[in-house]
């Protein structure tokens, strides 16, 4: 079963982003990279020369770099920046269908857990376009996971799931952080980058709801599959899908490495995963067809 680290959804400084990838170039057991800016156009001019150099280190380490597309294409610089992507020949990865139309026709793509593959018919239309890896989104229950996986080996299609991280359920033209600071999108002085992992929203209640990271909304607790990983190999699942998030990332990988390669027991995998961070708390519902924030163990 493959590991890929999927593209840091925060904003994180350019030093930050060179340190934790070249870190994960030399030390961590994952397959696949994908890089780049999946969420805000705004943060590319921070880090955007580095990835070149990102790219190369990873590539040096072994890992195979996919280089993300935004999920939400608003603006005309958006476009033409995503338009330049889509014909850099590059690797990529997309996360809003609008790129079908600037990729030839020719070209391999892999598609990201925010496309709406939900059944068979999408999956096949995207296999017909060129699509050669297909992250499905992390609210899919097991059941359809399992009818997308055969469907996926038909097609010769790797099929992955979201397995750990904080979990992507929104994306909106305008800014939360922004607005929370009292300012508009325009002028939001990078408001996200005082929060790593995004800024937990409370409920009316004081009980911890969701996280805002600018224009997208994630869930509070983190997607925790490390315990199900026997029950996705069994449904046909190729490949896993671990989000960044501050933290020891190197560490998340090698444990769930070691449980997919039955190095280790997936409880032993899930208690180490909770001494390195015992403030996070875990779900799993969707899996199950239940609530996104259950938790089934």
């Amino acid at each position: 079963m493959q590991l890929t680290l999927g593209p840091v959804l925060y904003h994180w400084p350019a030093e930050q982003l060179i340190d934790f990838y070249a870190r994960i170039a030399d030390e961590a057991p994952v397959d696949r990279v994908v890089i780049g800016e999946a969420v805000c156009s705004k943060r590319r001019p921070f880090y955007e020369v580095h990835l070149p150099s990102i790219a190369e280190r990873l590539a040096r380490g072994g890992k195979e770099v996919v280089y993300a597309s935004l999920a939400l294409i608003t603006l005309r610089h958006e476009r033409r920046a995503e338009r330049e992507l889509a014909r850099s020949g590059l690797s990529l990865e997309i996360n809003d269908l609008t790129l079908l139309g600037l990729i030839g026709p020719q070209a391999s793509f892999s598609v990201g857990p925010l496309v709406n593959t939900y059944n068979e018919g999408t999956l096949a239309f995207l296999a017909g376009q060129g699509a050669a890896h297909v992250c499905l989104p992390p609210e899919l229950p097991l059941s359809s996971v399992e009818v997308l996986a055969r469907a996926g080996e038909q097609h010769g299609v790797p099929i992955e799931v979201w397995a750990f991280g904080r979990v992507p359920l929104a994306i909106s033209a305008r800014c939360y952080h922004a607005r929370l600071a009292g300012r508009t999108k325009d002028s939001c002085q990078f408001a996200c980058a005082d929060d790593p992992d995004g800024l937990s929203v409370d409920t009316l209640e004081g009980e911890p709801f969701l996280t805002v990271n600018g224009v997208q909304t994630l869930s509070e607790r983190y997607t925790n599959l490390v315990c199900d990983l026997p029950m996705l190999r069994q449904a046909g699942v190729t490949s896993l899908r671990l989000s960044p998030h501050s933290g020891d990332m190197v560490a998340v990988a090698r444990l769930f490495r070691d449980v997919a390669d039955e190095a280790i027991d997936p409880d032993d995998g899930l208690a180490q995963l909770w001494a390195q961070a015992p403030e996070r708390r875990f779900c799993n519902g969707f899996l199950f067809g239940d609530a996104g924030a259950d938790w089934t163990h």
